[in-house]
């Protein structure tokens, strides 16, 4: 079975991606950094299942920290099959109220540490000449998303660094995708009031907000492709049509 890293996997979509690949039987490391208590929640909770996965402590925007986590996982499996970029945090902040450490903070956590884990990740994929990154963006990547400027610009950074990539790593039969989920409900999204939910909902033509379950089918799906590469797969109920 498949060895997989899933950043930021202590809560929300990378909370639902580790439960539910472990449970179909891969071998997964949840990488968390503040959320312990979290991690091992989850941990424990899947073991009185009959289910184990590894947890691992990490700031996945400072690359020492990468290092250590992949260290980790090339010493327990020997080789990473998939990794999947999920760390991720968001700010609704004005332009004029960013502060350099806001940009810092959001860009490093969510574009940094998709380049620097994809960059440790890579040599073990290349030796076996088969890999498979997943990155988790956002439809504000595609289209930009208002009182979000940074965090739109972190996830369209996610999703050229995914086609750059795939046309870079594609000889070696190593496949990089992003999937740009819509408004899901999770705890980032938790701060949405009712009102802005329902005109979400109005906005959507299929009439509802996103499940984290509806992101790991699509997840699965290009864990198990062959042919898909290089692509930006937004799961989004069409709110975003391109």
């Amino acid at each position: 079975m498949k060895n997989v890293i899933v950043t930021g996997g202590s809560r929300g979509i990378g909370k639902c991606l580790v439960e539910n690949l472990a449970k179909e039987g891969y071998n997964v490391i949840l990488n968390y950094n503040k959320s312990e208590k979290s991690a091992r929640k989850i941990q424990n909770e899947l073991k009185e299942n009959g289910v184990f996965i590894e947890i691992f402590k990490a700031d996945v925007s400072k690359k020492a920290e990468v290092k250590k986590l992949v260290e980790f996982a090339l010493k327990k499996w020997e080789s990473i099959d998939v990794l999947i970029n999920n760390a991720g945090i968001a700010k609704l902040q004005m332009l004029q109220d960013i502060t350099e450490e806001d940009w810092n903070e959001i860009i490093d956590t969510n574009l940094k540490s998709t380049f620097y884990m994809s960059q440790e990740v890579v040599p073990s994929m290349l030796h076996k000449k088969s890999g498979c990154i997943i990155n988790i963006s956002s439809i504000w990547g595609m289209v930009g998303a208002s009182c979000e400027a940074v965090y739109s610009i972190s996830k369209a950074g996610m999703d050229a660094l995914t086609k750059s990539l795939a046309k870079e790593l594609g000889p070696s039969n190593i496949r990089v995708n992003s999937i740009a989920p819509g408004v899901i409900d999770t705890d980032m999204n938790s701060n949405i009031d009712e009102k802005i939910k329902q005109e979400i909902k109005n906005e959507t033509p299929l009439g509802k907000i996103g499940r984290p379950i509806d992101i790991y089918k699509c997840v699965k799906w290009l864990i198990e492709d062959e042919f898909t590469t290089g692509q930006v797969i937004s799961v989004n109920g069409g709110y975003v049509i391109n």
